[in-house]
C-alpha cells in the first residue's frame, strides 16, 4: 500500500561518502556484486524484503535511506522485517504461507494466535499489525483509510510538490541549500560531493568544500567545481548565472516540474522533463542571453 522509495543515486551516494565497496555491501546484504551495481544502475531494483539489511550495510536508518510515502500495509511489515513471504510459516507455526499470503492480499483476517507472533517478529505492536492489516483490506476493496495528517508523513522528504519559491534564491548558498532541499531525497554535503565527483569524473568536490558554499562562507566557485555541483543537485550550470532573463526562465522551467510533480503524484504522468521541452528551455536561454548582450547598455 505504501512501499518505500528507492533511489539509486542516493544509495551511490551514501556508499561513495561512506567509502564503502560494491562487495562490501553485497556480502552484507546476501547478494553477488554485480546485483548491487545493477541496483546502483538502474538495471534492476532491489525486493524490499532487501531494503533493510541494505539500510544496515550503509549504515543508515531505514525510514531515512528509503522514505515511504503513507502507512504500512501487512506487507510492508514484513518487508521491512526483511522477511519473505515463504518465511513466515516458522513464525506462525504453520505448513505454508497461507494464513498470512491471505491477509496481505486482504482475503481474510489473521487468526487471532498468530498475532502476536507476527507482530513480535516484525518489531510492531499488535494494535499496529492490526491497523495494518485494515489497510491491507481497504486495498482489496479498492478503499482508501482515512488516516490522520499527523500519522501520514504525506510525500517523500524532498519532494518537490510546491516548493517554487515567491522569490528566487539570488546567491550561491540560498541556490545550493534551495536545491538540496528539493532533491527527491536529502543529501548531506559528503553525499553532495561524492555524487558530484562521480558524474562528472573529477574530483574537485570535497565535503569542506561543499559546506563552505552552502553555507556562505565561500562565495564564489571554478566553472569545474559549479558543474560538479550542478550534476550532484540534478540541475543545470546556468543555474549560477546572475542573468536576469537567465533566471527567468530557469525560474519557469522549476514551475513546470512542480506542475508536473503534482500531476505525477495524483496518477498522471511520469515525473521530468521531457528532451524537447529541455531543448526549447536551452534555445530560450541562448536566446536570453543574445538579447542581453545585444541591449546598448550591455558592459
Amino acid at each position: 500500500m505504501a512501499a518505500r522509495h528507492f533511489d539509486r543515486g542516493r544509495v551511490r551516494a551514501v556508499r561513495r561518502a561512506a567509502d564503502i565497496p560494491q562487495s562490501a555491501v553485497a556480502a552484507s546484504v546476501g547478494v553477488a556484486d554485480s546485483t548491487v551495481a545493477g541496483w546502483e544502475t538502474g538495471l534492476t531494483a532491489p525486493d524490499p524484503e532487501k531494503l533493510p539489511a541494505l539500510a544496515r550495510a550503509l549504515g543508515r536508518p531505514l525510514d531515512e535511506l528509503f522514505p515511504r510515502a503513507g502507512l504500512p500495509d501487512l506487507t510492508d511489515l514484513r518487508c521491512d522485517a526483511g522477511l519473505f513471504q515463504y518465511e513466515t510459516p516458522a513464525i506462525i507455526g504453520t505448513k505454508s504461507a497461507g494464513p498470512v499470503a491471505g491477509a496481505e492480499r486482504g482475503e481474510r483476517r489473521l487468526k487471532e494466535k498468530y498475532v502476536q507472533a507476527l507482530a513480535a517478529r516484525y518489531g510492531v505492536t499488535v494494535e499496529e499489525l492490526r491497523r495494518a492489516e485494515d489497510r491491507s483490506i481497504a486495498k482489496a476493496n479498492g478503499q482508501d483509510l482515512q488516516e490522520s495528517v499527523e500519522e501520514s508523513a504525506g510525500p517523500f522528504p524532498g519532494s518537490p510538490l510546491g516548493s517554487t519559491p515567491a522569490e528566487l534564491p539570488t546567491t550561491l548558498a540560498e541556490k545550493i541549500t534551495y536545491l538540496v532541499k528539493r532533491l527527491p531525497t536529502l543529501l548531506s554535503d559528503a553525499e553532495v560531493a561524492a555524487e558530484g565527483n562521480s558524474r562528472t569524473g573529477t574530483r574537485v568536490l570535497t565535503e569542506a568544500l561543499v559546506r563552505q558554499l552552502r553555507t556562505g562562507e565561500v562565495t564564489s566557485a571554478s566553472e569545474d567545481v559549479l558543474g560538479a555541483l550542478a550534476e550532484a543537485l540534478d540541475t543545470t550550470p546556468l543555474i549560477w548565472s546572475d542573468d536576469a532573463n537567465v533566471q527567468r526562465i530557469i525560474a519557469g522551467t522549476w514551475l513546470l516540474k512542480s506542475e508536473f510533480a503534482a500531476i505525477a503524484a495524483r496518477g498522471g504522468e511520469k515525473e521530468g522533463l521531457s528532451a524537447d521541452l529541455l531543448s526549447f528551455i536551452r534555445k530560450e536561454v541562448e536566446q536570453a542571453r543574445a538579447e542581453a548582450q545585444a541591449r546598448p547598455d550591455h558592459p
